[in-house]
């Protein structure tokens, strides 16, 4: 366990509970007990009840939140011919093929989504292991490998979001910004539980939503009651 500093112990220890609170007043928490200067990430972390060993039990999806990320989406598109057009015109912010990824081979990434053509991928896959690691890897489940390229730039621009449930069983999403105020962060936080609870595998016996946390970045995090989840996608 990574030691906290002390303006993180100095708040821990004022508040009351950090336990079974409905979505807006965790949230609320959060975002007042925020310590540090900048605008932080507004963080939901899910346990669920599965156990992604099993591909029959892997919840992994996309969801474009209403109310965006709350930060310019910088996106990468590899294409050629008509869909390179496209792309410019639907405001990628960088567009091309085989001089993007030399370029990345040399060690830039400057972007923060990434998109291609299916025609493109054979060739895209050559940087494959530059681009995994850092979650950049185009991929059809995810919508990013696609002929539709206005539609993937869009959404990816309007604050979509990919997410994948790790080893533990647990799911992380950033649904927005402290300066975004509660209304807001909970209608994020809506539209994700609504698309993980959509996501629900067949296979996962029991209890599927074991618990939900929302934090900041750097601060603590603030238990919701999960008997509460129908009244927030209602």
């Amino acid at each position: 366990m990574p030691k906290r500093g002390k303006k993180y112990q100095e708040i821990v220890n004022k508040i009351s509970s950090r336990n079974n609170n409905d979505f807006a007043k965790a949230v609320k928490q959060a975002i007042d007990n925020s310590y540090v200067k900048f605008d932080e990430t507004v963080d939901v972390a899910v346990r669920l009840g599965v156990d992604p060993r099993h591909a029959d039990q892997m919840v992994r999806g996309t969801v474009v939140l209403p109310n965006g990320l709350g930060k310019e989406v910088k996106v990468l598109v590899f294409a050629k011919g008509e869909k390179e057009s496209e792309a410019k015109e639907a405001g990628a912010d960088f567009v091309g093929n085989d001089e993007l990824i030399e370029k990345i081979k040399k060690g830039w990434f400057g972007f923060d989504k990434a998109v291609a053509t299916p025609d493109m991928m054979g060739t895209v896959g050559k940087i494959g292991r530059l681009l995994g690691p850092r979650g950049l890897m185009p991929n059809a489940k995810t919508g990013t490998v696609t002929f539709d390229i206005v539609k993937a730039v869009d959404e990816l621009k309007a604050g979509k979001i990919d997410f994948r449930v790790e080893k533990a069983g647990i799911l992380h999403a950033p649904v927005g910004k402290v300066s975004f105020g509660v209304e807001k962060i909970v209608q994020n936080i809506s539209a994700f539980i609504d698309t993980v609870m959509r996501l629900k595998p067949s296979s996962a016996k029991g209890t599927y939503l074991k618990s939900i946390a929302v934090s900041t970045t750097m601060g603590p995090g603030f238990k919701v009651d999960t008997n509460l989840v129908k009244d927030l996608i209602k």
